[in-house]
C-alpha cells in the first residue's frame, strides 16, 4: 500500500514558515481564530466547502477557479504542503486576487475547534491516507469518530464527497457511512471508466492513478436535512 505522506520530507525546510507568514491574504496559520467567522473573513455569505488533507493543492486551487461563487478552504497539517498549495493557487489565479480560497494549517483531529456547527456546506475527502493496518482504523478520515465531527459542522445542505484509489478504504468507508445512518449517492467503483470525467477537478494522486489505469472510487454522502429532502425529491422524480 502506498504511503501518502513522508513526515521527515515535509518538515524542517528552511524558509517555509516565513513564506507562509508572508501570505496572509490566502494562508491561515491559526484557524481557531476564525471559528464561526469564516464568512466574515471571506466578506460574503457564500457556501463554504472545505478539503481535509489537501496535499499539494491541485484540487482546491482548481475548484476555487472553476466555482468562484463558492468559498473554498483547503486544510493540511504540514507547513510544506500548505506552501506548495499556495503556489498552485497563485499559478491558477494569475494576476487575479484569489478572493474565494484560503489555505489553513491545521490537524483534522481538531476540526471542531476550527469550524462552528453548521458553518460548512461541503467536505471533500480526497485520497486520504488509507491506514491499511486494522489497528490504525480509527485514524482513517471516514471512521465514525470523524464522521461525528463532520456531521456537527455541516449545515442543512451539508454533504461529504469522498474519493480514493484504495478498494479496502472504500469498502471500509461505505460501511462506516452506513453504520452512521448516512445516505449515500452517486457511488462509483471507477469514476473515469469511460474516459476522464471533465466535471471533476482531479487531485495530484488522481491524475497519477488514472494515468496508470487504476480505478478511482467515489461516492457522495448526504448529511443535511435540506440535502436529504432534495435527494429524495429528485429520486422520486426519476421514477
Amino acid at each position: 500500500m502506498r504511503k501518502r505522506r513522508n513526515d521527515m520530507r515535509l518538515r524542517g525546510r528552511k524558509g517555509i514558515r516565513e513564506s507562509l507568514e508572508s501570505q496572509q491574504d490566502i494562508v491561515i496559520l491559526e484557524p481557531k481564530e476564525y471559528r464561526g467567522r469564516w464568512s466574515e473573513l471571506f466578506g460574503n455569505d457564500r457556501p463554504i466547502y472545505i478539503e481535509l488533507g489537501m496535499g499539494k493543492g491541485q484540487f482546491i486551487s482548481g475548484m476555487s477557479a472553476k466555482y468562484p461563487e463558492v468559498n473554498f478552504i483547503g486544510m493540511d497539517m504540514y507547513d510544506e504542503l500548505v506552501r506548495r498549495a499556495s503556489e498552485k493557487v497563485r499559478a491558477i489565479w494569475g494576476e487575479q486576487e484569489p478572493q474565494s480560497v484560503r489555505l489553513a494549517l491545521g490537524n483534522i483531529e481538531m476540526i471542531e475547534e476550527f469550524f462552528a456547527p453548521g458553518e460548512v456546506e461541503r467536505i471533500y475527502l480526497n485520497f486520504s491516507d488509507p491506514w491499511p493496518k486494522a489497528k490504525h482504523g480509527r485514524r482513517r478520515l471516514t471512521h465514525p469518530r470523524f464522521l461525528d465531527k463532520y456531521i456537527k459542522l455541516l449545515n442543512e445542505k451539508g454533504e461529504i464527497h469522498f474519493k480514493t484509489d484504495s478498494r479496502d478504504l472504500f469498502q471500509f468507508s461505505l460501511n462506516s457511512f452506513a453504520a452512521s445512518g448516512l445516505q449515500m449517492s452517486n457511488i462509483s467503483l471507477s469514476l473515469h471508466a469511460n474516459g476522464i470525467n471533465e466535471d471533476h477537478v482531479m487531485t495530484e494522486y488522481e491524475s497519477k492513478f488514472v494515468g496508470q489505469g487504476m480505478p478511482i472510487h467515489r461516492c457522495e454522502v448526504i448529511v443535511g436535512e435540506a440535502a436529504l429532502r432534495n435527494y429524495h425529491e429528485h429520486k422520486m422524480d426519476n421514477f
